[in-house]
């Protein structure tokens, strides 16, 4: 699809969501110009197990940052919990949860953040201030075990836009993204395959969900990695 912003902020409007190829995602952040993109990717490699998540035996690495966004630009918050309530993630809702923070902070991340907040902007002028939360997330595939992108199954995440833009995928099939409705109809689904693939999500309109990811070589290292970036009223 067209990669512009009037279309894809039609495509939400209408559809909830939408689907950026790398190519579209890259001219979007002007991704040629970035001087640290290479050591951005790299530091996926430093990410800090989830802990509550091994609490109920599954597997994941993460890193996570907070952020607010008004007229006057984006700006990074002390580091704060993340919290999600039970109607939105039943596997791990009411509780605060602690991850060790972004430390990749430079122009690939706050290019990204400068996107969003234009992009979620044009779709809500009327919001002032923006909450935002910065997720880095590796999913590990290992031989006899997938991995789960969304362990918490189909969900919203409780927030008014989301984007998911993958960074790597290396040595895994399948990791099919899947849009529904509240009823729980398929509304559509992709795979996010390149780096700068991307999704834009309508958090109040549509649910998502990924697939589980399996190593295609079990005998090597598997994994998918992106940044998720949510934006809230604040």
């Amino acid at each position: 699809m067209t990669a512009t912003l009037p279309a894809l902020h039609d495509r939400l409007r209408q559809d909830g969501y939408a689907f950026v190829a790398a190519d579209g995602m890259r001219e979007l952040l002007d991704a040629a110009s970035l001087p640290d993109w290479a050591a951005f990717t790299a530091s996926w490699d430093a990410l800090a197990p989830d802990a509550y998540l091994a609490s109920v035996g599954r597997h994941r690495r993460r890193r996570h940052a907070v952020f607010s966004a008004d007229a006057q630009g984006v700006r990074r918050e002390p580091d704060q919990p993340h919290y999600q309530s039970k109607t939105y993630n039943t596997l791990q809702g009411d509780i605060e949860r602690w991850f060790e923070p972004i430390t990749a902070d430079g122009p690939s991340l706050r290019r990204v953040l400068d996107f969003c907040h234009g992009f979620f902007g044009g779709l809500a002028p009327q919001v002032a201030r923006w909450h935002v939360e910065v997720h880095q997330f590796r999913i590990e595939a290992r031989a006899g075990e997938a991995g789960e992108p969304t362990p918490e199954g189909v969900h919203r995440d409780g927030v008014d836009y989301v984007l998911v833009l993958l960074v790597d995928r290396t040595n895994i099939e399948s990791g099919t993204t899947t849009i529904h409705a509240a009823d729980g109809r398929l509304l559509g689904s992709f795979t996010l395959t390149h780096p700068f693939d991307a999704a834009l999500v309508d958090d109040a309109r549509v649910f998502h969900g990924v697939t589980a990811v399996t190593p295609l070589d079990p005998a090597q290292a598997a994994h998918r990695d992106v940044l998720v970036v949510t934006y809230r009223a604040a």
